[in-house]
């Protein structure tokens, strides 16, 4: 039980989200003490601190330093091959199946929109009642077969690609913008992260308003893409 002890409370969670690879800033930490209960159990404040945090920008709400940032140069498409032994913990920015073509995932965004799936060749009305708020994520993950090609931020001001050489679980189309991911043991080639289930580890977590804009806009970034005209 927790009793109500600011400061050792306060170096449980740094201990627990440390471990995690999610090191707490202490203006993240003193806003999320003031936002809860002191005298609730230790455990229940640990857990509660890893959901806020995984649903936070990482550049507010952990800590800078050579071990929770990318290297320098590591976008640099002349540098063969570099390996990172890491931890490092990165957010997802944009995510994308390039195992189908971009008018093929066009056309199944417009089906959900109209309410429709496919089972084979028959068309099928998806009913948002019975499959539930996330039946178009359902969707999206029978259909996102990969390899998925990531954009990636670190807690610093580093963004950079990361191509998924073998299946990860959980990586696809259905996870949310702000995904956190733990890079463990990793290469870097041309300026490209390479991504395998040994070397990466899905913390989860979400930034809603990231999340929202991401998937109201995917349609057009598709069809820009694919230098496809909006129909007008």
């Amino acid at each position: 039980m927790a009793n109500g002890n600011a400061a050792e409370i306060g170096a449980s969670i740094i201990t627990f989200l440390t471990a995690k690879g999610i090191p707490p800033t202490q203006a993240w930490l003193q806003t999320f003490l003031s936002s809860v209960r002191l005298t609730t159990p230790v455990v229940a404040l640990q857990q509660t601190a890893l959901f806020q945090i995984r649903n936070a920008d990482l550049q507010t709400s952990i800590i800078r330093s050579a071990s929770t940032v990318l290297p320098p140069g590591i976008t640099d498409p002349e540098a063969k091959e570099k390996h990172i032994r890491g931890p490092i913990t990165v957010q997802v920015l944009d995510v994308e199946d390039i195992g189908r073509s971009r008018w093929s995932q066009v056309e199944a965004i417009e089906a959900q929109e109209r309410g429709e799936t496919t089972k084979g060749r028959e068309v099928i009305r998806v009913v948002p009642e019975e499959n539930g708020p996330d039946s178009t994520a359902a969707v999206d993950e029978a259909k996102s077969a990969g390899p998925h090609k990531l954009l990636l931020q670190d807690a610093g001001e580093a963004q950079v690609y990361a191509m998924e050489m073998l299946p990860v679980r959980g990586l696809g189309l259905q996870m949310s913008i702000g995904t956190k991911l733990v890079l463990k043991d990793f290469t870097v080639a041309r300026g490209l992260i390479l991504l395998e289930p040994r070397n990466v580890e899905m913390l989860g977590g979400k930034v809603e308003a990231w999340d929202k804009q991401w998937r109201e806009e995917r349609k057009q970034r598709l069809k820009a893409k694919a230098g496809m005209r909006e129909e007008g």
